[in-house]
């Protein structure tokens, strides 16, 4: 039966930690523990059982915060003996968390006061300087299980914000739309009240008043539209809308300046008022995602640059130059392209490749950026600079400069016909009533106008798309924009990264080959494959089912790159490849060798962990071509024809370019693509691709550039979001049709000449009330379809 631990909630797997009759998994969750007692804060795990953060037990060195270049680049204020900062926190999930960050003045006395937003994901504290340094606050909070997230990226302060004009331009149009019903209330009932005869000017002449500013200033945004459809040589869905709110206000000041009627102020109004909500209701995202990381999230903000004396200082990564010499350690990302002056280089290129095998450097050798070092320290001579590196340079793709116009929708298709064909019905009603009275021509010319703007048409997209990206979003699928949810429903290929993506990032399959291993042989080797930071040696350890009796290892010795080895109970045993234990390794193949005393017993073969119903998915995806990518070897290769045996192509050995340069070659042929991966070695192809999905099993971990952000347990049920983004289409085309028989009633009476103010009053608002509600019901049924409890 498995235990968890008291604070994290976590399966105890290393250690078995009991204290005050508690279990933890850790030291560091023991000691948290014992910090929330001892400061009276016991009411942590009452407000969320098991909400605990377990601690970062290889916490980074934060000493470089203490740089006074570095620290003015992360604080937000210091003056006095006080500073503000503002840190990311990427495990903030739940009120334990938000209550423990914001009673640190409890915890430290010189923290002055702290407060999270969760949204965002992000503490700001207010500290005394004096008394407890950058690093040090920084350390505190990853000792709590709280590890602040300082990279590029953050130092940047990019903050998003929020364009407040829209809600401003839709509460000055709700406040006319009120007020301008309420003053045109007693014209429609009719009536000879002498008092309202009376004063039905002034009245008029308020609902004007209250117009104005939502012609000329609510509207704005659809002015800037068409005039930007019609530079691009395209008639969009507001170049007609503009013309219904010109010749609707032009008719209305027409018929109170000659005291033909009361005009339709209130309805221009009230038009303009669902519209505007129906812009807001299409802008909502989800702000604690970024859509838009690059190598900057998880560049370190600062370097250790060495002297030829040996001296160390920190440094802005952007002071970096060529020839320079820097200090890169245990677990760091290297951030730019150097050579390798001393120590032994164990690079673990996985961030980049999607290779899971470190690779072994030595002096002389080239490193590119973003690898990681596991191991000692190594001093490194930069050859490029920050901006000129491997990694960076992709960045300056073309891909990576697309920009969407978002001219090409099916609405702004369909409003191009849809404008011709109604300025085409007002000419020959105008040409026919010419003939016959004047006078009515030009009523019947504004009444085509005035019905057929497509109104309806405007709300049908924005509000459909919404509650689409809503029930996306409930069922972990983050949608950018509701663009994206219209080119998913046109894409025809398939493009699957591999490892993380169809695989598990963390699992492996792992199978033993060799004589067999007695107990206290594998006791022995469990004790030795916990000194390894090796990602091998972690899953063969946790493999490994067996009591957790730790034994001291003597004599280790690890030789970068081939293995390690050490004395156990008077044992020696070597870990590592074929060739360090003597032995003939198979080709593409991934496996860790074992020897005792220089015997060889056996070998334990790893093989990725496919997602669940991956056959099932792919068995429903018959109606698109399907492609695989991987920076892995070709070892799976008759493994994923099994899963998916109606693929088209596969390719290996893919590096980021690579991967970029394939997706381009597959829409040189036509094909519009979705592409789905999980790393940095993905994003250029995830943003040449027609939609990047970027698969993501921690909303904590690093998502690149991407259109979509999608839970990684959800991949297998790929194809019901494709579906529910393809029944958002049809849901649009029916609202066209419902909007088309109210214009076909509407047109029927304006062309004949008996439309009545009444009438055009009436249907107007009716039309877009019944697509607003249509849409409602029928995005909740398709979304009961897919996803019955998320809907």
């Amino acid at each position: 039966m498995s235990e968890n631990c008291f604070h994290c909630g976590q399966e105890i797997e290393k250690e078995r930690i009991l204290f005050d009759e508690k279990l933890f998994c850790c030291a560091g969750c023991k000691s948290v523990f014992e910090i929330l007692n001892t400061n009276n804060l016991g009411n942590f795990y009452e407000l969320n059982k098991k909400a605990g953060i377990r601690p970062d037990e290889n916490s980074s060195q934060f000493d470089y915060l203490d740089t006074p270049e570095i620290f003015d680049r992360v604080a937000d204020f210091s003056e006095g003996n006080t500073s503000l900062v503002t840190f990311r926190i990427p495990v903030i999930h739940c009120s334990s968390c938000i209550w423990l960050l914001e009673s640190l003045h409890t915890l430290n006395k010189d923290i002055h006061y702290s407060q999270v937003n969760f949204t965002r994901k992000t503490l700001q504290v207010s500290f005394n300087h004096n008394e407890l340094k950058l690093s040090d606050l920084a350390k505190f909070l990853t000792n709590l299980g709280y590890k602040p997230a300082i990279n590029l990226e953050t130092a940047e302060k990019n903050e998003d914000h929020l364009d407040k004009s829209l809600l401003v331009k839709l509460a000055i149009a709700g406040f006319a739309f009120g007020n301008g019903m309420f003053l045109a209330f007693p014209e429609y009932i009719g009536g000879e009240d002498y008092w309202m005869d009376h004063y039905k000017g002034l009245f008029r002449f308020l609902m004007f008043l209250l117009s104005v500013p939502v012609v000329f200033y609510s509207a704005s945004d659809y002015y800037k539209s068409a005039w930007y459809g019609l530079k691009n040589k395209i008639v969009n869905i507001d170049v007609p809308i503009v013309l219904g709110i010109f010749v609707l206000f032009g008719r209305s000041i027409y018929e109170v300046a000659t005291d033909y009627g009361p005009g339709y102020f209130d309805t221009l109004c009230g038009l303009l008022f669902f519209m505007l909500l129906g812009k807001i209701f299409q802008k909502r995202t989800y702000s604690s995602l970024s859509y838009d990381r690059d190598y900057k999230s998880f560049y370190p903000i600062a370097v250790t640059k060495v002297d030829f004396h040996g001296k160390q200082e920190n440094i802005l990564l952007s002071e970096i130059k060529i020839g320079d010499r820097i200090l890169v350690r245990n677990h760091e990302i290297i951030p730019v392209d150097a050579i390798l002056i001393s120590g032994n280089g164990n690079i673990d290129n996985s961030f980049i490749t999607g290779e899971s095998e470190s690779i072994s450097k030595k002096a002389g050798d080239k490193i590119f950026a973003g690898g990681k070092q596991i191991g000692s320290s190594l001093e490194l001579e930069v050859i490029k600079n920050v901006d000129q590196s491997y990694l960076t340079q992709l960045w300056n793709k073309e891909a990576f400069k697309k920009h969407e116009t978002g001219l090409d929708t099916l609405i702004n298709n369909i409003s191009k016909y849809f404008t011709f064909i109604i300025l085409g019905i007002a000419l020959v009603a105008g040409i026919y009533w010419y003939f016959i009275d004047l006078e009515t021509m030009f009523q019947v010319i504004s009444a085509v106008l005035i019905i057929a703007c497509p109104c309806a048409l405007a709300l049908s997209s924005p509000f459909t798309f919404g509650h689409i990206m809503r029930i996306l979003g409930r069922n972990k699928f983050y949608v950018k924009d509701t663009l994206t949810i219209e080119k998913i429903a046109k894409v025809n290929t398939l493009v699957f990264d591999k490892t993380g993506t169809i695989t598990h990032r963390k699992k492996s399959n792992i199978r033993y080959e060799g004589s067999e291993i007695q107990e206290f042989d594998l006791l022995n080797i469990k004790s030795l494959l916990k000194n390894s930071n090796h990602p091998l040696s972690k899953s063969l350890y946790e493999f490994l089912d067996i009591k957790d009796d730790y034994f001291p290892v003597d004599n280790f010795e690890e030789i970068s790159g081939k293995g390690y080895e050490a004395s156990v109970r008077s044992n020696v045993y070597k870990i590592g490849s074929a060739k360090y234990n003597n032995q003939e390794s198979k080709n593409l193949e991934t496996a860790v060798y074992i020897s005792r005393n220089d015997q060889f017993i056996g070998k334990f073969i790893f093989k990725n962990e496919y997602r669940e119903n991956l056959k099932n998915l792919f068995r429903k995806l018959t109606s698109y071509k399907i492609f695989i990518l991987s920076g892995d070897n070709s070892s799976e290769e008759n493994q994923l024809q099994e899963i998916i045996p109606n693929y088209s192509s596969m390719a290996f050995n893919q590096n980021p370019e690579d991967k970029l340069n394939y997706i381009k070659n597959l829409q040189d042929q036509g094909l519009k693509v979705i592409m789905l991966g999980d790393g940095l070695n993905d994003a250029g192809a995830l943003k040449q691709s027609n939609v990047g999905i970027a698969i993501s099993d921690d909303s904590n971990s690093f998502t690149p550039s991407s259109d979509v952000i999608m839970n990684g347990e959800k991949v297998s049920q790929l194809d019901n979001y494709l579906q529910v983004c393809k029944g958002s289409i049809m849901i649009v085309k029916l609202t066209f049709l419902i909007s088309f028989l109210y214009n076909v009633v509407g047109l029927t009476f304006a062309v004949t000449g008996n439309m009545s103010p009444l009438f055009a009053a009436l249907i107007m608002p009716a039309s877009s009330i019944t697509v607003i509600s249509f849409t409602t019901i029928s995005t909740w049924i398709l979304g009961r379809k897919y996803f019955r409890k998320q809907a």
